[in-house]
């Protein structure tokens, strides 16, 4: 499983945008070119992430982004299941009528894979772009 180009750039995003000063709008030319990423991909990526409601836009010459919560209510997993949808390890996981046995109480395939599915979507809602920033900036 991997995640796709606009997640990973959705996530820088998020970063440029916590990263702000309270207050501070983006605009995209900004953030595509610290970000580097294709101005073009970016207007859709922001898009999807104004309609998660993860991020707010103003319109005009003063106009950009911002998030549209802290940076401490965003999560990794917010922010893929804005980009990508619902993380589901396995189609039966999703819908039962997925399995073509009709044995998903019993499989211990099915199982093991809502184990682990309930284990990488808690640790993915435990990671928030706040802690995230705090720990860029140590680093640099």
């Amino acid at each position: 499983m991997q995640f796709n180009q606009a997640t990973d750039y959705a996530f820088r995003v998020i970063i440029h945008l916590a990263e702000l000063p309270e207050g501070e709008l983006a605009n995209s030319q900004a953030i595509a070119e610290e970000q580097n990423i294709p101005i073009g991909f970016l207007q859709k990526i922001i898009r999807s992430l104004v309609k998660g409601e993860l991020v707010k836009s103003y319109r005009g010459v003063d106009g950009g982004f911002v998030l549209a919560t802290s940076a401490e209510k965003i999560s990794l997993l917010d922010v893929i299941e804005v980009m990508e949808g619902p993380l589901d390890l396995q189609r039966c996981l999703k819908e039962e009528s997925a399995c073509t046995k009709g044995c998903n109480a019993k499989c211990p395939v099915h199982t093991s894979l809502a184990v682990i599915q309930a284990n990488f979507t808690k640790a993915l809602s435990e990671v928030n772009f706040a802690g995230l920033v705090g720990k860029y900036k140590e680093e640099r």
